[in-house]
């Protein structure tokens, strides 16, 4: 799996992407992009590691000394890759510097890269002009491989039993802390090396799409938004939202949810290649509005997801990009009147003639004891 998810060939097209762009270097330090690269999952350290992929020459990997048996013993090792051990006493960026080709005029740095890291390297390449090298990067990370796809199914595959565990936790004089608390373990206890987030909304607080857990005290009859996700032994990342109640929901409640039940297949059923994110986002927002709660749906449709929880292609009026087949995202539109509100989330991947969800667990009400 780790070589079919980090192929060596990947090195080679980001120096293809950025020749393409213009540029003559792309420099990435710890972090996603580096991850999808080398598959070095890196420290992030005031010491400097960093990916340098000239547009003409081979990529080489720059570390601290001390962190060189991590990196030979991560999927960056296996490679080809040379990598360039620095000790304490050497500046790193003056070695970039050196051993990049003569009359590099801009290189593209890592959008993750920490800002006095790319100071360092303006004051070690004057006449080298910087640009986000997100650029090069979103068109191959934005399409997922065969084995991106399948790490991103047992990402599902982990968080839909985490929802199947909800249900035990849930109940009417328990806080959205302790939910929380035993959420969270359960992300771990079902594959996730990490928890990302943790978000149970009850009543009010479920209004609130990026409600963090409180004390508040879960009564009867009150709706709770649970929306959870982590990464994978992978780098790859789980998001999923359902929605339960403690007994029976108010009524208005359930009158609404039946629309963002119709409303999240819409949008879902929408998606294959050719059509925007726009239109994908319209599917729902258009069923939602003409129920009248179109004011309370007020956030974007979807985001992509891979090696982070939000990244390209983000699923939201304006976004006229055709979908490919390999670019995943979620689908998870919401309604929040206020005293209550709901979300339903699956991520999907972009098919050659349609779309495949990679969560399965009911989207319908969940009604807790």
């Amino acid at each position: 799996m780790t070589t079919e998810l980090y192929p060596r060939e990947r090195p080679g097209l980001v120096r293809d992407a950025a020749a393409r762009a213009g540029l003559g270097a792309v420099l990435l330090t710890p972090g996603p992009d580096l991850r999808y690269v080398t598959g070095y999952d890196a420290k992030e350290l005031e010491r400097l590691t960093c990916l340098v992929v000239p547009a003409e020459g081979e990529a080489f990997l720059v570390v601290p000394r001390l962190e060189l048996p991590a990196a030979q013993e991560s999927p960056a090792g296996s490679l080809g890759l040379e990598l360039v051990p620095w000790d304490e006493t050497d500046d790193p960026y003056e070695l970039v510097a050196r051993r990049l080709p003569r009359g590099v005029r801009t290189v593209g740095v890592g959008d993750r890269m920490w800002a006095v890291m790319a100071l360092r390297f303006r004051a070690a390449m004057p006449d080298a002009g910087q640009v986000a090298a997100g650029g090069v990067l979103r068109g191959l990370r934005m399409r997922k491989s065969a084995a991106e796809v399948a790490a991103l199914r047992e990402a599902g595959a982990a968080i839909d039993r985490v929802h199947r565990r909800v249900p035990d936790l849930i109940k009417a004089g328990r806080t959205e802390r302790e939910v929380a608390r035993d959420v969270a373990e359960a992300i771990l206890a079902e594959g996730h090396t990490r928890v990302d987030f943790v978000i149970v909304g009850s009543g009010p607080n479920g209004a609130s799409p990026h409600a963090e857990p409180s004390d508040r005290v879960i009564r009867p009859g009150e709706p709770v938004v649970v929306d959870i996700g982590g990464t994978m032994p992978s780098g790859y990342c789980s998001d999923s939202t359902r929605n339960y109640c403690v007994g029976e929901p108010p009524a208005e409640y359930r009158e609404y949810y039946a629309v963002l039940e119709e409303a999240q297949r819409a949008s879902s059923a929408a998606v294959r290649p050719g059509v925007t994110p726009e239109a994908v986002d319209a599917a729902a927002r258009d069923l939602i509005a003409a129920a009248g709660h179109g004011e309370h749906f007020f956030h974007r449709t979807g985001h992509g997801i891979g090696l982070e929880s939000h990244e390209d292609p983000y699923i939201v009026a304006g976004n006229r990009e055709p979908l490919e087949p390999g670019m995943a995202f979620s689908i998870e539109p919401g309604i929040y009147p206020g005293p209550h509100g709901a979300r339903i989330e699956d991520i999907v991947v972009c098919t050659e003639d349609g779309h495949e969800s990679v969560n399965h667990t009911g989207r319908g009400l969940v009604i807790v004891g």
